[in-house]
């Protein structure tokens, strides 16, 4: 590993990243730039947040991914329905938004109900399985949850989630609604998004404490539904020989078991280049192509 090369690429290369980290074998052993003192967007990571607390739920309350998502939505929104609408949402389980598993969703939802919104879209075929990444799916999850443990979703995160990981410089949206957002507008450190890596890397427990169940962390962080980027699982990437966090302009946490690794950096890097990247994997990973 050269840590030393992959900083140097960031300061001659301008890019913007903030700050990164490095553990092998569950220590921290390089840094650098921001990593502890301020937050930054996380974007789309924030899907990460809501994946594990999705489990962390099962503690209070029955919360069922195999049944369908309109199992939990509130009863006075689906009332208000078309019965084709309604009869069409009641075959798509949670577990399928959060393999982002069902076709024509758009990407994000707009207007002042965002719940209206998705529950207004058009599914042709709700019984096929295809990759269709959307915020919606996100959404949907964490208004279901909401809905199933009775109370606000931030706040339990807050509670039940960043607490036992000593995560307190943080900030989340909502929806018009009120809703934890779900699926973007987190703003976390790079340290406080390594720990809910960390969390994953070692199968659910954090300090000694379990927190999540190893069952899921499995399921979690494996090829659920199958898409070009190599696969995905909920609301996490495959990548290489472990999996990922990813966020829309390269914020990253890759988690790698079997190396002992975790990398995790955070910057505003608004184009589809993997420079980035491939200085990681090379100076990091050791690895080209």
């Amino acid at each position: 590993m050269n840590f030393d090369a992959f900083v140097n690429d960031i300061r001659t290369n301008g890019w913007n990243v903030f700050g990164a980290e490095v553990y092998e074998d569950g220590k921290l052993t390089c840094s650098y730039g921001d990593t502890n003192d301020n937050v930054h967007e996380i974007y789309s990571a924030t899907k990460a947040v809501l994946s594990v607390t999705v489990d962390i739920a099962k503690e209070d309350v029955d919360f069922d991914i195999d049944k369908p998502v309109t199992y939990y939505l509130p009863k006075g929104r689906l009332d208000a329905l078309p019965e084709e609408q309604r009869r069409t949402f009641d075959r798509l389980s949670v577990r399928r938004f959060l393999t982002m598993s069902v076709g024509d969703l758009p990407f994000r939802a707009e207007g002042n109900s965002f719940l209206d919104f998705a529950l207004g879209v058009r599914i042709t075929d709700p019984d096929a399985h295809v990759f269709n990444y959307s915020n919606i799916s996100a959404y949907l999850v964490g208004v279901a949850l909401a809905e199933a443990l009775g109370t606000d979703l931030g706040k339990y995160i807050e509670e039940k989630l960043f607490v036992p990981l000593r995560i307190d410089k943080f900030e989340y949206d909502r929806c018009p609604e009120g809703y934890f957002y779900g699926a973007s507008g987190m703003k976390l450190t790079v340290n406080e998004l390594s720990r809910v890596g960390m969390l994953l890397y070692n199968k659910g427990i954090f300090e000694g404490k379990r927190i999540l169940s190893e069952k899921y962390v499995e399921e979690a962080t494996s090829i659920q539904q199958m898409n070009r980027e190599g696969g995905y699982g909920y609301f996490l990437w495959k990548y290489r020989d472990g999996f990922s966090i990813n966020g829309k302009w390269k914020q990253k946490c890759y988690i790698l078991p079997e190396r002992k690794l975790i990398v995790t950096y955070l910057s505003h890097i608004e184009d589809d280049s993997h420079d980035l990247l491939d200085s990681m994997e090379k100076n990091i990973l050791g690895v080209t192509g």
